[in-house]
């Protein structure tokens, strides 16, 4: 587990950047906290990392957002699903398993019993513009990227 913090949005986009650049096919990074904690922020940056050019917007009332980089990106948040059934009706494991991008979750706790074991795990709480970033690697593959933070 790696533990950062930061101090604008700016510093949370950035970190979200370094993230981006380090991601590769089939990863999946799944964003936690409280409403406001900057969990939006960091999936732009992220984008930015992946090399998403176009603007970056929420995905909730939408629930996925689809860009276009270095890799696809995949941005969904979970935020208004109520159960597992509308994540079929959104394709939620085509995302998952396509293997030809990248999936950004925010909310990830409300997809239940089919989130995959295989994700970066990124916790963030704060208050005013200081966060708190937790960055867990579920995965082997991950376990590098965040050695790669430190």
């Amino acid at each position: 587990m790696l533990k950062m913090e930061t101090n604008n949005p700016e510093e949370t986009f950035n970190l979200g950047k370094e993230i981006g650049k380090r991601l590769t096919h089939g990863g999946i990074v799944c964003l936690q906290g409280d409403l406001g904690a900057g969990k939006t922020v960091l999936a732009k940056g992220i984008c930015r990392g992946l090399g998403v050019e176009e603007e970056i917007t929420s995905p909730t009332y939408k629930v996925v957002n689809e860009y276009r980089g270095k890799l696809k990106v995949y941005h969904m948040d979970l935020y208004r699903i109520k159960n597992e059934e509308e994540l079929y009706d959104v394709g939620f494991e085509d995302y998952l398993y396509s293997g030809e991008g990248v999936t950004i979750i925010e909310w990830p706790d409300k997809a239940g019993v089919l989130m995959p074991d295989n994700y970066l795990d990124i916790n963030l709480r704060g208050e005013g513009n200081w966060r708190e970033i937790r960055i867990i690697p579920q995965a082997n593959k991950f376990i590098e990227l965040v050695a790669e933070l430190k």
